[in-house]
């Protein structure tokens, strides 16, 4: 008994000194989206799923619940965002040639028609994150719309 003490202790002693130590947080200006919002003009109630249901792990911008101070889920869900973000940055649209724009609208379109996103881990803390199959039809719409103008806009160019 006396050594399975001294590893619980020592277990909380580790847990306890991790909590000083943590992931830089994925926190920027929200003028960083302004670039995307502004380009692609999503109507107001599809910004708003874009705000409820994206951005946290898809922009540079995240709203961390309170518990993202508890090591490790922290670490964990700064993996989630890295992910996001690589697959799919809004902060980024800017940088994005006119190929990958479309190519991101696309898989968005993919991804939530399948109910692929947002992720279901993401949708059991953010309640309002799990989409209807209205505010689907609305994200995929606005997406299928952008992706015509981007295909108008490459045979004017042509």
């Amino acid at each position: 008994m006396k050594i399975t003490k001294k590893i619980l202790l020592g277990l909380l002693l580790v847990f306890l000194i991790a909590q000083f130590f943590g992931p830089e947080k994925n926190q920027s200006s929200l003028e960083d989206i302004k670039p995307f919002i502004t380009e692609t003009n999503p109507p107001k109630e599809v910004k708003a799923i874009l705000e409820t249901a994206c951005f946290d792990c898809h922009s540079n911008n995240t709203r961390y619940p309170w518990y993202n101070n508890i090591t490790p889920v922290n670490y964990w869900l700064d993996d989630h965002v890295k992910h996001g973000k690589k697959h799919f940055n809004v902060s980024e649209w800017s940088t994005y040639s006119m190929k990958k724009k479309d190519h991101k609208l696309d898989e968005l379109i993919e991804e939530v028609e399948e109910k692929k996103m947002p992720l279901e881990s993401y949708t059991y803390t953010h309640g309002d994150a799990k989409l209807t199959d209205n505010q689907i039809k609305q994200v995929t719409e606005w997406a299928k719309n952008v992706r015509a103008f981007y295909a108008l806009q490459k045979d004017i160019a042509q």
